[in-house]
């Protein structure tokens, strides 16, 4: 007779389940990290609907209108756009085509890459930028930031840093 529990599993399968990799998340972990998930989505649904109801701007393209805002002549490498919004190059190709249509980017050929190509934040698209962005701004004050003290302020904004560098290097915390 052959059993199906763990004490039958082979001593190499029972050490990788119990690895931290695999291991549930703890009664500290759990809560943090659905509570994340989930003010991430209330955030973002809350602040997309914002845009699009007063500026008919979905908080992705009002992301493009930020990044290329604050560029050197107002324009960035469709890849590098691409990372910064968190969007996948289709996804971004995507969004920046109907930027385009509605007059607000452009695109503009890569002189040194011919299968490079920048996007380009127009005058209409700095005028239609700036009209949302105070908009923008008391959304995340009133849904997020007015939640927390400057010392809990100063507190989560360490915190994301280093979540965000562990992540850019492939470092992992201490």
């Amino acid at each position: 007779m052959t059993g199906r529990g763990p004490a039958n599993l082979a001593p190499a399968m029972v050490a990788r389940s119990t690895n931290s990799v695999t291991r549930e998340l703890g009664e500290d972990e759990l809560p943090a990290w659905r509570g994340f998930l989930r003010a991430h989505a209330h955030l973002t649904r809350e602040l997309d609907a914002n845009l699009r109801e007063t500026h008919s701007l979905s908080l992705s393209a009002y992301d493009v209108l930020v990044q290329l805002a604050g560029e050197p002549n107002h324009k960035m490498r469709m890849s590098d756009l691409a990372e910064s919004v968190v969007l996948t190059p289709s996804g971004l190709t995507r969004l920046v085509d109907k930027l385009c249509r509605e007059g607000l980017v452009e695109r503009e050929e890569c002189s040194d890459d011919a299968r490079g190509s920048f996007a380009v934040l127009t005058e209409v698209g700095a005028r239609r930028f700036a009209e949302a962005r105070p908009t923008h701004l008391d959304g995340v004050r009133r849904l997020f930031l007015s939640q927390f003290s400057p010392q809990e302020l100063r507190s989560l904004g360490e915190a994301w840093e280093r979540v965000a560098a562990n992540g850019a290097n492939g470092a992992r915390p201490s």
